[in-house]
C-alpha cells in the first residue's frame, strides 16, 4: 500500500488523478503508465461536465447501452487496448460482450471491479486482454486477484501476446496481425488454448 500504479485512458481521468494527488493530506509516490497516442485518440475524449463534477475512477465500467443477461463474456483491459475492443466491438455489432477498465493496477481497486462485474451474472468467461508481451504486462501481477469475481463455476482467460525478451516484435505487420488476433480472441471467446494451460481456475 506504500504506492500507486494507474493507467488512466481519458482527460478526465488524468486530471482526477493528479487532483487526487495533490489534494490528499499524505503523499505516496504515483506511477502513470499512458501512451502518448491517447492524446491524439478520437474517442479518449470527455465531457465539461465529467472535468468539473467527476473523479478519477479506479474501474470504469461499460460505457454501451449493453443488457447485462445478453453478457456471455466481461473482458477486462487496461491502456489502449480498450478502444481496440470498443471500436472492434462497435463495428461488430456485438452486444455479448461486456469491456471494463482497469484504471488503478495497485493498490488493488477490489471492490469497485467486484461491483463492475456484478451486473453479468450469466457471464461464465472473464477474459483479461493486454497487448503486451504476457510477461510484461500486468497478468503475471494481477490474475490472482481476479480469482474470486467469477466464482468456483467461472472461467479466466488471458488474452494477449505470448511471453518474450522484446517489448515489440520489430516488424510492423506481424504487429498487426498479433494485435487483430487477440482483439478476435477476447471479443469472441475462442481463446488460444496454448496461452491458457492453467486456466480455467
Amino acid at each position: 500500500q506504500n504506492s500507486q500504479f494507474c493507467v488512466p485512458t481519458g482527460p478526465a481521468q488524468m486530471f482526477h488523478l493528479l487532483r487526487r494527488q495533490m489534494l490528499r493530506n499524505y503523499r505516496k509516490p504515483l506511477i502513470v503508465m499512458t501512451p502518448k497516442s491517447l492524446l491524439r485518440h478520437r474517442l479518449a475524449t470527455s465531457s465539461l461536465d465529467e472535468l468539473a463534477e467527476g473523479r478519477f475512477q479506479p474501474v470504469i465500467p461499460e460505457v454501451d447501452s449493453i443488457d447485462p443477461a445478453k453478457v456471455a463474456r466481461v473482458v477486462v483491459c487496461s491502456g489502449k487496448v480498450y478502444y481496440d475492443l470498443l471500436e472492434a466491438r462497435r463495428a461488430r455489432g456485438l452486444d455479448d460482450v461486456a469491456i471494463l477498465r482497469l484504471e488503478q493496477l495497485y493498490p488493488f481497486p477490489k471492490d469497485h471491479i467486484k461491483e463492475a462485474v456484478a451486473p453479468y451474472t450469466a457471464s461464465k468467461q472473464l477474459i483479461w486482454c493486454q497487448e503486451e508481451a504476457q510477461n510484461q504486462g500486468a497478468w503475471d501481477q494481477i490474475k490472482h486477484r481476479l480469482y474470486y469475481l467469477h466464482g468456483d463455476d467461472g472461467q479466466i482467460y488471458y488474452v494477449g501476446r505470448p511471453s518474450s525478451a522484446a517489448p515489440a516484435v520489430g516488424h510492423r505487420a506481424v504487429h498487426v496481425e498479433q494485435q487483430e488476433r487477440l482483439i478476435d480472441e477476447a471479443l469472441t471467446g475462442r481463446i488460444n488454448p496454448i496461452m491458457n494451460r492453467r486456466t480455467p481456475v
